[in-house]
């Protein structure tokens, strides 16, 4: 049995490129930038960043496209694959990109995930859940007094 699986999480180093295949399909390509961290011979810290190209098919290409932008963090499962076309001037040319499967979105910048968290002191107030808050009780709540 043979294993192809890549898992990479990192940052965005331009923005998603879509497009649409003859067959009607949406396709994105980004890159990805992961460092690794680590000492030296002579124990000096050293950071070495690989940049790697993510071709995403589909639906999630729609997804991709709208929500991630240069920066953003990104979680990427998928396989390697190599493709070979003839360039312009006649040269064999290759690429070798990561074919996601899976893609999950990272916190984004400014610490706002879907919105303001509060903090946990801070109380909840009509005006941040659109009136529909959750009135709940001030007093403590007795486990045998629930029905189930």
């Amino acid at each position: 049995m043979y294993l192809n699986k890549v898992m990479l999480y990192g940052n965005l180093t331009r923005d998603p490129e879509l497009r649409a295949l003859p067959s009607g399909m949406n396709v994105v390509n980004f890159s990805v930038a992961t460092n690794r961290v680590f000492r030296d011979r002579d124990g000096k810290k050293q950071e070495q960043t690989e940049f790697h190209n993510v071709v995403v098919f589909g639906r999630q290409a729609d997804t991709v496209n709208q929500y991630l932008k240069k920066g953003s963090a990104v979680f990427v499962e998928g396989r390697m694959q190599t493709r070979s076309w003839e360039g312009k001037d006649g040269e064999k040319k290759y690429r070798t990109e990561v074919v996601a499967e899976r893609v999950q979105f990272g916190p984004r910048a400014g610490g706002g995930g879907g919105g303001a968290r509060k903090q946990a002191d801070e109380p909840a107030t009509d005006e941040s859940s659109g009136g529909a808050g959750i009135d709940y009780p001030k007093d403590d709540i007795n486990p045998e007094d629930i029905p189930f």
